[in-house]
């Protein structure tokens, strides 16, 4: 049991390090960059379940808050966490939980999957649009153009490989006994 948990703990140590270099994956735009973390923390959701993706997400934002340069373009502080990117890094989390959820809820398929992290991409979206809005103090219909729409095509596609991807790590783990299988064990359709 004790050693179980252990490597929980670690695989969500290692999924918010991940989570930390694929921030580092960026495309340029305006106001919020399109990065590599959407696609971690689908991957982190899809792999470790609700509660241990939840977890690492947590571990990243904290790493952040502290100051370690974990969020896009090697930055870190509480300044990231308030500014106009902040909603989507706060969204993580709850999008970690929704979609780790579902998946837990039906089952650990490729299909259920993209469900699971499409409902994911829209509560990032939302938290993220919302401080968005917020932050930078302008109308709603500003706040989607620049905090949904440019996101829209590519969360998708990511959506879609954290799915695949997720599924296929998820099932090598079960396999390898580093996850445990029983009723929630992936099936590849």
């Amino acid at each position: 049991m004790r050693n179980e948990r252990l490597r929980w703990l670690l695989l969500s140590a290692i999924f918010a390090a991940i989570t930390a270099v694929l921030s580092q994956v960026t495309i340029p735009l305006p106001v919020i960059p399109i990065t590599g973390q959407t696609l971690a923390v689908g991957l982190a959701a899809t792999i470790l379940g609700s509660r241990y993706g939840t977890l690492a997400m947590l571990i990243y934002i904290l790493l952040g808050a502290f100051g370690l340069p974990v969020f896009s373009g090697a930055k870190g502080g509480l300044s990231v966490l308030i500014g106009p990117s902040g909603g989507y890094i706060f969204g993580f989390v709850a999008t970690a939980y929704v979609t780790g959820l579902i998946l837990e809820k039906t089952t650990f398929t490729i299909k259920n999957a993209v469900i699971a992290n499409l409902a994911g991409m829209v509560v990032t979206l939302a938290f993220g649009t919302v401080q968005l809005k917020y932050v930078l103090a302008v109308p709603w219909a500003e706040a989607m153009a620049l905090g949904v729409t440019p996101f829209l095509l590519v969360g998708v596609v990511k959506a879609v490989l954290a799915s695949v991807i997720g599924i296929k790590v998820r099932q090598r783990l079960i396999a390898g006994r580093l996850l445990p299988g029983g009723n929630s064990e992936a099936k590849i359709v």
